[in-house]
């Protein structure tokens, strides 16, 4: 996998990663229903993806769309 993200782009993603995860677990355990189970999952998955990406620099809907935010010289 060759790297297509930029070191802002790692590092917007780990702080919005980061803060989707956070997001998700306080709001399940403030307010504690099966609908905010499914709430978790969805903010929890995209915090781990975003936190995946920024760990590795690559991203498969960058690569999809033949995407690169890595500044050539």
């Amino acid at each position: 996998m060759k790297k297509n993200e930029s070191k802002l782009d790692r590092i917007i993603r780990a702080i919005l990663g980061t803060i989707f995860v956070a997001v998700g677990i306080v709001l399940y355990f403030t307010l504690g229903n099966p609908l905010n189970l499914i709430l978790l999952i969805i903010l929890v998955v995209f915090g781990a993806v975003a936190l995946f990406t920024a760990a590795t620099g690559f991203c498969g809907l960058y690569k999809l769309f033949n995407i690169s935010t890595i500044k050539t010289e």
